[in-house]
């Protein structure tokens, strides 16, 4: 995938933008607080402060105008627009470095931030369209390892081209270069034209940031995944902005440690993301954040206590090569990274997931929304270190220690509004701990629209096992009995299970089964029904109960056979006996969904019986 030409252009323009935008920002506030300035109208301190502002300041003015623009034009051409708006700006950025305007340099940041600000939203929208499903997460993870060790290379780059001889010279020939690098590189993107109506589209800065918000917030598993990433945001600006002071006053190191803390921050997230990549195994998998939320606590505690004590002689200040030497510094080098690798794995599923599940009209619109929400959390990240830090004369460890802790009550929060995430993760143990799940067909599952599955049904835990296998939600239609199961009752209200038994054990709730599934496949949901009725006793398919009847009567959705082998014998099925009332009889067994194409809505009983049995005999 990775060479293809339908990703490697785009991962190279925008590997090349992520690195010139840090080039330039870096070039300019080096210029400014490390050489002597004396036409600046106000202090240095003002002048970085208002610089940072400068360039995060178009992301809440144009980021909802981008993801309009994103979605109703062809992608491909829209990038090569922006890159070719780059290489004007970086032309007139080269003269600024040159004349050392920097006033004019601050103008051109603004311009900068502006242009990335458009290209926010059509980096990741362009993703679902290029890629296939199974490629997503893949996709993902390739562009946030190429995005954080591009900002490595380019904070890195900025420090040595200051450091220069000719310094001015190389900045500015370097800029440029990069820019028409990153034009040519973008003339090889494919058209990638718009997905739904091509709309008219209104410039409404203030109006339109919060019309974004708004319609966002009207699908909350989205809106929740982007809090959760606003707040990767937060914690990863608090950590890069401190880093300079906690290096200096709990390290007692120079300058060039903090480009090591830097570098082990950011290959630590690439790390992550690639990890992400291969534990997704080929889908969107939200169950590997919980993993990324435990890591970014525990290792962000562990590198307070992994502090060493301050040397003998408070004179002592450590370069990179006696920081590495020291042993007693490989505690705090190993947290931080294990920081970073948590928050690879915390962000690549959430993007990946926000492009599955954000309609495909409207995906750059979703990502413009994830772009304001994730600014307005970097301001309040400055905000609250300064109220802390400055007026509360809070320490940078007590700081660290803060994020560390809110990250668990904003997980917990997260978690407790969208129960999905909780049972992915359950779904996800399931699959990949506690059993060895392979699937089968994934693909044959409808990525959009209504459907009936229809499965056998062997164990108390086929529903998990099954969500697993789909990236979309399914509404399960189940036993009123196993619906209640003490441990189980609360993962399956929340999955939104439809509860059913016989008219004559509660002809309510039999008629209630039956309209929740028509008012489910009326939404387009995925349905899942087991037709036999009851959990098999045996491992083999019974008789198809007439509900499938019913069902397809009043509905004629496509109906997908799906087949579970493998679980029959394990702990939670009823081989040998009640599964809780005999000792576990496999543990790590090999189970595997296999899914085949749908057949139409008025398929026969005996039939459909037949595709689950020639399935499950696979």
């Amino acid at each position: 995938m990775l060479l293809t030409k339908r990703f490697f252009p785009y991962f190279a323009t925008q590997c090349l933008g992520a690195l010139n935008d840090n080039i330039y920002k870096n070039v300019l506030l080096l210029m400014v607080t490390y050489t002597q300035v004396n036409d600046l109208p106000m202090s240095v301190n003002l002048f970085v402060n208002l610089a940072a502002g400068v360039f995060i300041l178009p992301f809440f003015l144009f980021s909802a105008h981008a993801g309009m623009v994103a979605d109703n034009m062809d992608k491909a051409k829209l990038i090569r627009r922006l890159k070719q708006f780059e290489v004007v700006i970086m032309s007139c950025a080269a003269m600024a470095i040159l004349s050392q305007s920097y006033l004019m340099m601050l103008l051109l940041l603004f311009l900068t931030g502006s242009q990335s600000a458009y290209f926010g939203p059509v980096k990741y929208s362009l993703l679902p369209q290029a890629l296939a499903e199974d490629e997503l997460v893949t996709g993902n993870a390739w562009v946030e390892m190429g995005t954080f060790l591009s900002i490595l290379v380019g904070t890195l780059s900025a420090g040595l081209i200051v450091a220069s001889e000719h310094n001015l010279v190389t900045a500015a020939v370097s800029v440029f270069v990069l820019s028409i690098c990153g034009y040519l590189s973008s003339r090889a993107i494919p058209a990638m034209p718009p997905l739904g109506v091509v709309k008219k589209i209104r410039f409404a800065p203030l109006s339109g940031t919060w019309r974004s918000i708004a319609k966002v917030r009207q699908t909350p598993t989205i809106w929740m995944a982007i809090l959760a990433i606003s707040w990767f945001w937060f914690l990863g600006a608090t950590y890069l902005t401190q880093f300079p002071n906690f290096a200096k006053l709990h390290l007692h190191a120079d300058a060039t440690v903090v480009s090591l803390l830097l570098a082990l921050f950011s290959i630590g997230i690439a790390i992550g993301s690639y990890i992400c990549e291969r534990f997704s195994f080929g889908h969107v998998e939200l169950g590997l954040l919980p993993f990324g939320v435990l890591g970014l606590t525990v290792f962000g505690v562990d590198l307070l206590w992994a502090i060493p004590p301050a040397p003998i002689d408070v004179s002592y200040i450590y370069s990179i090569g006696s920081f590495i030497d020291a042993s007693q510094h490989y505690g705090v080098m190993f947290a931080l990274f294990m920081v970073g690798v948590s928050g690879g794995l915390f962000i690549v599923p959430l993007y990946a997931f926000i492009q599955s599940r954000a309609k495909k009209e409207e995906c750059a619109q979703a990502i413009a929304a994830n772009n304001i929400v994730n600014a307005l959390f970097m301001v309040c990240s400055a905000l609250l270190s300064m109220v802390l830090l400055e007026g509360l004369n809070w320490t940078i460890t007590e700081l660290f220690l803060l994020l560390a802790l809110l990250n668990s009550v904003v997980a917990l929060y997260v978690y407790s509004q969208v129960p999905e995430f909780t049972q992915r993760f359950i779904s996800y143990l399931l699959s990949h701990v506690f059993y060895r799940v392979t699937v089968e067909g994934r693909a044959k599952l409808p990525k959009e629209g209504a459907a009936v599955i229809v499965c056998n049904h062997v164990s108390y835990v086929d529903a998990l096992i099954i969500m697993g296998a789909s990236t979309r939600p399914i509404r399960f239609v189940m036993d009123k009995s196993i619906s209640e199961i003490p441990l189980l009752k609360y993962l399956f209200r929340h999955a939104g299970v439809i509860p059913i038994c016989s008219p004559r054990q509660c002809q309510k709730t039999y008629n209630s089964a039956f309209e929740q599934i028509h008012q489910a496949l009326q939404n387009d949901e995925l349905v899942c029904i087991f037709p036999e009725g009851r959990l098999t006793p045996d491992g083999l398919l019974g008789e198809f109960k007439p509900g499938i009847d019913k069902i397809l009567a009043r509905d004629t959705v496509p109906v997908i056979p799906m087949a579970l082998n493998g679980l029959w014998g394990s702990y939670f099925s009823h081989k040998d006996g009640h599964a809780l009332s005999t000792r576990p009889k496999r543990f790590w067994s090999k189970v595997s969904v296999t899914i085949d194409d749908a057949v139409a809505g008025t398929v026969e009983r005996q039939l459909l019986r037949a595709k689950v049995e020639a399935l499950q005999s696979e």
